[in-house]
């Protein structure tokens, strides 16, 4: 990796973190919640960005960890390490089992898969509504968000360790994707992505390949419902919905997709717009719609995708 790589990654961390110095309390919380989003998104670029796979069933894997993570400190006694723990396991366990079926399919066929998944998922935290609370949704109380690691105590209720933490795992999350994406994986994922055919003439296991992608993928969204749950105390059933399916692809697509800091950018320049929208119209979604078509006209391969194509070709 380009040494204008590290530095343009290291640099939007350090931004981040200086942030939270100048930035507003209401500002602190968006950014924390982009934050948190941005690697549910992250995880979704790993699937459809670098091996070329449309799922729109990663509400399932984000309400896997959301849920995993609620009722783990709400009712089964966990503190928030270990439910952070559970919830990501949980992940692993989901996307693997369903990345072994629907990945028999491929094409629309495996974005309808995928899709029928994520309803089931849906219907199923509704049709439990005695654990789940259904569309009320399940509030974690206070007392339940302290917890002791490594000595340390600390306490979710604290916006700023809130940010702070949310910051430290979208660090680990980016150094992880770029990892990924520079490694052998990575180049056979992309290779998939452009030719599954050829990639599997030249002797590559496509199948395993692109079930390593799927949990890679399903694991990130399972480890960001978990921080959802826990940062913001609650878990309700509209995170379950085929809407947040769809989120981490628009974000995507707006950042650049197969750039690893491209979703990112889309999930802020995203949540940017529906609030300065929002601040003079009730239409907010006409205008955001109206700006992504504007988008899309000048940036056909998203933000980053299209700076690199024209002017940073070193931009992983």
């Amino acid at each position: 990796m380009s040494g204008k790589a590290v530095l343009l990654h290291a640099g939007v961390i350090a931004a981040l973190f200086l942030l939270q110095f100048v930035a507003s309390d209401y500002a602190v919380l968006m950014l924390t919640r982009i934050m948190v989003l941005a690697i549910y998104a992250m995880g979704y670029n790993i699937l459809f960005g670098y091996t070329g796979l449309l799922s729109l069933g990663h509400a399932m894997f984000f309400a896997a960890g959301l849920y995993a993570a609620a009722l783990g400190v709400t009712r089964l006694g966990l503190g928030v390490p270990e439910a952070f723990a559970v919830a990501i396991l949980t992940g692993i366990a989901v996307s693997l089992l369903i990345g072994l079926i629907a990945l028999r399919a491929s094409g629309v066929a495996f974005m309808i898969v995928t899709l029928m998944f994520a309803q089931a998922a849906f219907l199923t935290v509704l049709y439990f509504g005695e654990y789940t609370r259904g569309d009320e949704g399940i509030v974690i109380p206070d007392t339940l968000r302290a917890f002791s690691f490594m000595g340390i105590e600390a306490d979710l209720t604290n916006p700023v360790l809130r940010y702070n933490l949310a910051l430290a795992f979208l660090a680990a999350a980016i150094a992880l994707c770029l990892a990924v994406v520079r490694s052998r994986i990575g180049h056979v994922l992309v290779a998939i992505r452009e030719n599954e055919s050829r990639t599997a003439m030249l002797g590559y296991d496509v199948a395993r390949y692109k079930l390593i992608a799927f949990v890679l993928s399903g694991s990130f969204a399972a480890f960001a419902g978990a921080c959802y749950a826990l940062m913001f105390a609650y878990a309700g059933s509209s995170l379950a919905s085929i809407q947040y399916s769809i989120h981490p692809l628009l974000w995507t697509l707006l950042g650049g997709a197969a750039t690893v800091l491209g979703p990112v950018l889309g999930t802020a320049l995203m949540f940017f717009l529906v609030d300065f929208a929002s601040g003079f119209t009730t239409a907010s979604l006409l205008f955001v719609g109206v700006a992504l078509i504007l988008l899309v006209l000048f940036f056909p391969k998203g933000i980053l995708g299209t700076l690199r194509q024209r002017v940073m070709p070193w931009l992983p």
